[in-house]
């Protein structure tokens, strides 16, 4: 008998701890184990999964673990058709509750995609890909429809795009009323709509952070096919290419601050944009605190700091009257001095120049630069391709291949991007689209399958293959 008991302890041993030679227990949790890292599994619906003639507006979703609802990581209820009245999603242990507020539409599929958004209690496991679907007619509807969506400007991809389709093909639906069917994009800019019924359909696609499922302003990414589309067996791949028609103003873009207040420090506030040596083939740039009201070019000289020569320079202030470029002929690794004479500008606050002040610097040395010689490779007539060379997402040099060779001298050493736009219109610059004003599309930029690195002081000769131009 004591065995058999002892044996009973060790048995319970992860389980239940003796106290005080009682024979009382205190429960204590299961210590190590592999950790749980599946996702919930669904054990039962009502309706059943894929049922058809259904009439019940309450669907309950039961799955092998307690779970929870999350939008956190973009997580979301996606239900096709598109609700008009929000419905009622709760969960309760292992069970997921959906009241639809709307009543049902006859001989419709309607598809529910969390997109993510269940996840078990415990680990936080989230379940991908969980879509269920019934019909309140005698079938489901079991059509696709696929494309993808590409940033017109970068040739980058958005995952937070919304893609919908609309019955009503008036252009001024997508701003009015809310799409049919909706899904999202995906990690490679691809999309596919699923249990669609056969139709014509509007496609766009946008961002909708907004969550109000329409296209409401000029700043959102937005993007629209040439002609309605028609869901049927074996339709094409449609590609969509999104623009920001008009992007938000950045602060203080084009002078547009809050009223300067007059200074009590009477001192002309500005530091020079060169920390460093001086671009051979660049302005030397003074940035100012405040806009300059008036400026004496006069009394703004450049000399050679080795022979105190004047140097022949232009002066401009730039459209926000906050930056004075100088430009002159630069030469390789020449010091310079900038001399600002008393009262040489005055800003809207009041402050001036004080007294005398010289800023020098020096230019670089032509052995700093790299030679560029490029040969393209598959250059077609009528596209208007132009290079663009990208360094932390912005466009630092762009050039027309107007033939199969493109060179240029002191060219700044680094590591650059390629992308290849197609400048439809031949002004050297890539134009967004315009939707409301003749369904004007964006022009397309394609990124370039390799990298560029220049490095100084010698003949940096690439040859690159020139993408072809994307089709709609």
């Amino acid at each position: 008998m004591k065995k058999a008991f002892f044996l009973f302890i060790t048995a319970l041993g992860g389980v239940l701890a003796l106290t005080g030679g009682t024979g009382c227990a205190t429960i204590i949790p299961p210590q190590g184990g592999p950790r749980d890292s599946l996702p919930p599994k669904l054990v039962k619906a009502t309706p059943a999964e894929g049922a058809v003639n259904v009439n019940t507006r309450t669907i309950e979703l039961t799955f092998d673990e307690f779970v929870d609802i999350s939008r956190e990581g973009g997580g979301e209820l996606v239900m096709s058709p598109l609700y008009t009245k929000r419905p009622d999603v709760r969960t309760r242990l292992r069970t997921v509750t959906i009241e639809l507020k709307d009543s049902l539409e006859p001989n419709t599929t309607y598809s529910f995609n969390f997109d993510g958004a269940i996840k078990d209690i415990n680990e936080g496991n989230t379940l991908r890909n969980f879509t269920y679907t019934f019909s309140t007619g005698p079938a489901l509807d079991s059509l696709t429809y696929s494309g993808s969506v590409q940033l017109a400007e970068t040739g980058g991809i958005d995952t937070t795009l919304t893609v919908a389709l609309y019955r009503n093909l008036r252009d001024s639906a997508v701003v009015l009323e809310s799409p049919r069917y909706i899904t999202r994009v995906n990690g490679s800019g691809n999309f596919t709509f699923r249990n669609l019924p056969g139709g014509t359909f509007a496609v766009y696609a946008f961002d909708d952070k907004s969550r109000t499922r329409r296209y409401l302003s000029k700043s959102q990414l937005f993007a629209f096919a040439d002609s309605p589309i028609v869901v049927r067996p074996g339709a094409p791949e449609l590609r969509l290419f999104a623009y920001v028609e008009q992007p938000v103003a950045a602060a203080g873009a084009n002078g547009a601050r809050t009223a300067p207040q007059p200074a009590t420090d009477r001192r002309l506030k500005y530091t020079p944009a060169v920390t460093t040596a001086q671009e051979l083939q660049g302005d030397y740039r003074i940035n100012f605190d405040n806009r300059v009201r008036s400026l004496d070019s006069g009394k703004v000289r450049l000399v050679r700091d080795s022979v105190f020569t004047e140097v022949p320079r232009r002066l401009s202030l730039d459209s926000t009257g906050r930056v004075l470029a100088v430009r002159a002929a630069w030469a390789s690794g020449e010091r310079y001095a900038l001399i600002l004479g008393k009262d040489f500008a005055t800003d809207t606050t009041g402050r001036s120049q004080l007294r005398n002040d010289t800023l020098r610097f020096a230019a670089k040395k032509t052995s700093d630069y790299g030679n560029l010689l490029l040969r393209f490779r598959n250059v077609k007539a009528g596209l208007n391709p132009v290079l663009q060379m990208i360094q932390n997402n912005s466009v630092v040099f762009s050039a027309p291949i107007g033939s199969g060779e493109l060179s240029r001298a002191l060219f700044i050493p680094g590591d650059y991007e390629l992308r290849v736009l197609f400048d439809t219109n031949g002004n050297g610059k890539w134009d967004p689209g315009a939707f409301f004003n003749g369904r004007r599309q964006p022009e397309i930029v394609v990124p370039v399958d390799r990298r560029l690195v220049v490095k100084p002081d010698i003949e940096n000769e690439i040859e690159i293959a020139v993408p072809d131009m994307p089709r709609r």
